[in-house]
């Protein structure tokens, strides 16, 4: 890391808000709330390797970088934190897009799963900068298998192996600064906008 980083980091005034929790717990609606409401919060955008989608584009739904411009930054430790995601394509966290909003008083949130939560843990250390962990948490574990079977977009087999990951996640929450319980999606917005309100004296 750079000098500028190390400025950046030490002049960062407010905390980071990581916010995890296993599939169907309902994150997206959670934080969809939570925007509409608060549209000044900043969503991390995350960088890919994996090519855009359909209705994706640039710099709004991912940063989609080549393979070659992926390492380099990475190289030169540009990356929060970055993962290798069914070993098929790289996701990261670029590090001075959520420095620069934390300097600027900017309400800063980063949507990630449990072991991307982690890797921030161990970088953040190791920059000096401060996080508040949010975990959302379904109500019980056969809401979380309802949801994720009603929504249909899993095979059985996919859905199968979510539920085990989602099991690993759930006994993981002890792990976080704050549980927020998703039993009403507006209520768990509402909890979460406390949180943020809280760290950025609002």
């Amino acid at each position: 890391m750079g000098a500028t980083d190390e400025t950046a980091v030490s002049q960062s005034r407010r905390r980071l808000i990581v916010l995890t929790g296993p599939t169907a717990a309902g994150k997206g609606t959670v934080e969809g709330i939570l925007r509409e409401k608060h549209p000044h919060i900043w969503l991390s955008v995350s960088a890919t390797t994996r090519a855009p989608r359909p209705g994706e584009f640039n710099g709004i739904h991912y940063w989609f970088l080549d393979e070659e411009e992926f390492e380099r930054r990475k190289r030169n430790g540009e990356f929060l934190e970055t993962a290798l995601v069914h070993g098929m394509a790289h996701y990261g966290t670029l590090l001075q897009p959520v420095l620069d909003h934390l300097t600027q008083d900017i309400p800063t949130l980063l949507e990630i799963d449990l072991q991307g939560a982690r890797r921030v843990k161990q970088e953040a250390a190791r920059l000096g900068l401060e996080v508040v962990y949010v975990f959302i948490a379904p109500p019980s574990f056969e809401e979380l298998k309802r949801r994720l079977i009603g929504r249909g977009t899993e095979t059985p087999e996919q859905q199968a192996k979510r539920l085990e990951t989602a099991k690993v996640e759930i006994a993981a929450a002890k792990e976080f600064d704050v549980v927020i319980v998703n039993d009403n999606a507006e209520r768990a917005a509402d909890e979460l906008w406390n949180v943020i309100a809280s760290e950025y004296d609002l």
